[in-house]
């Protein structure tokens, strides 16, 4: 019994000196606290940005298509190259443009020699017009002399009438063979043009961006049908980013614009554009159900942003290929304010009126109206947080202006964000850690 005893007195002393430590220690009577990481209010540069993405187009891009049809007998240049403007893109065959040139041709010899005859033959009308003139004088005067009977005088009126009419019907004639001989030689001129755009050439200076055709295929002509796009000449030195930016933001973006772009094919290089045009229509995608309404959005990539990229004597003036993926963000407004760290700030609802025990349905519809959010922030001061209610401006990715609220250089809890979001209360007390720490000890639980 005497042995009993002295081990629950010894049992009874180490559980006293262990909890004289615990307490000493903080592990026994001291509460948990939440750890929080902090950041000053301070004014920064914020430059509030609309994100998008879409493809690398030329500003200057020439879909070609023929006028007329036949095989392709003559292709001298592929995919890739750089082409001068008036340089030969293209020949179709045109035998069956070189007959019909030829027949007017034919055709306007034809109607030349008819302008000449009908000259000659006028030439002809007007000499038997002046010998029947002067018979029908003389006759006249001889017939008011008595000298000439009726029968004969009125011979030599006929004959002469007859000549004056053919003189007239002469000079029709000429005028008739000389618009035959305009026709004639409109006709050679649209075979001429027919003939001549057999062969292709290139309207502007640019790459072949694409070339949908080989040698010996036929092609459609868009005289009479949509005809066949052959190939397309896109000017190389001055590149646009295409984007689609949603109707929320697009009332953000003005003509000029300064931006920041990101190629997919480029990685870890960054390239800088300007904001030339904003579409007026929109672009609807989606269902009924479920649309999307954006609008295109046209960046002019600075050229002094990628010359270092660009190969020393190349007669390309592009490092980048028509159709290549980007990404734009455009910066829309810039304001060096006061501002805090983006998760700083939180909301919180503002709780209902109490029932004041009267009039229950008067009360229900009282409080039926949900109040608006509001934004806060949580101050440290003397290791508690104060909630403070704040109104704030424009965001980039990290910071986020505040406009009142705040006078600048508090401390704000800007870590953990879901110790901001929903555990934080006013007056809390908490301990105030490194951010690194914070964030290893996240990890490790």
């Amino acid at each position: 019994m005497g042995k009993t005893t002295k081990y629950i007195l010894i049992g009874l002393g180490a559980l006293i000196v262990l909890l004289i430590i615990g307490k000493a220690t903080g592990i026994i009577g001291k509460p948990q606290l939440t750890q929080v990481a902090v950041e000053k209010a301070e004014s920064r540069d914020i430059n509030e940005t609309v994100s998008a993405s879409g493809k690398i187009k030329p500003h200057i891009e020439v879909k070609i298509s023929p006028e007329v049809s036949g095989e392709v007998v003559e292709l001298p240049i592929k995919e890739g190259d750089v082409v001068k403007k008036g340089q030969l893109l293209c020949r179709i065959r045109p035998d069956i443009l070189k007959s019909g040139y030829d027949r007017a041709v034919a055709s306007y010899n034809t109607q030349k020699a008819s302008v000449g005859n009908s000259s000659q033959m006028l030439k002809q009308s007007e000499a038997t017009f002046t010998n029947q003139e002067s018979i029908y004088k003389r006759s006249k005067e001889l017939f008011d002399k008595k000298v000439l009977t009726v029968a004969e005088f009125e011979k030599a009126k006929a004959d002469y009438d007859g000549a004056k009419a053919a003189l007239e019907a002469a000079r029709q004639n000429v005028v008739g063979s000389k618009f035959g001989l305009e026709q004639s030689q409109a006709s050679v001129k649209e075979a001429q043009d027919n003939l001549a755009k057999t062969t292709i050439y290139s309207p502007v200076d640019g790459v072949v961006s694409k070339l949908s055709i080989e040698q010996g295929e036929r092609v459609l002509g868009t005289q009479q049908f949509a005809g066949t796009e052959i190939m397309t000449i896109s000017d190389l030195t001055k590149m646009d980013v295409n984007v689609d930016v949603n109707e929320n933001d697009i009332n953000r973006i003005a003509i000029g614009n300064q931006s920041q772009i990101e190629i997919d094919a480029f990685l870890g290089k960054k390239f800088t554009g300007e904001v030339i045009e904003i579409g007026s229509s929109a672009n609807v995608v989606g269902t009924n159900a479920d649309q999307v309404t954006n609008f295109t959005v046209k960046v002019r990539i600075t050229a002094q942003s990628y010359i270092d990229l660009l190969k020393k004597n190349a007669a390309n003036h592009s490092p980048f290929r028509p159709g290549l993926t980007a990404t734009v963000d455009i910066n829309t407004n810039h304001v060096k304010a006061l501002s805090v760290p983006i998760q700083s700030v939180t909301t919180r609802d503002e709780k209902k009126p109490a029932s004041t025990g009267g009039d229950t349905q008067k009360d229900d519809k009282k409080t039926t109206a949900t109040p608006p959010s509001k934004e806060y922030v949580f101050v440290l001061q003397a290791g508690k947080v104060k909630q403070v209610q704040v109104t704030t401006g424009i965001q980039d990715d990290t910071y986020i202006q505040i406009l009142s609220g705040l006078k600048g250089g508090e401390e704000v809890v800007s870590a953990p964000f879901a110790a901001i979001s929903k555990t934080l209360n006013d007056g809390m007390v908490v301990e105030k850690v490194d951010k690194s720490k914070l964030f290893n000890t996240d990890a490790k639980k």
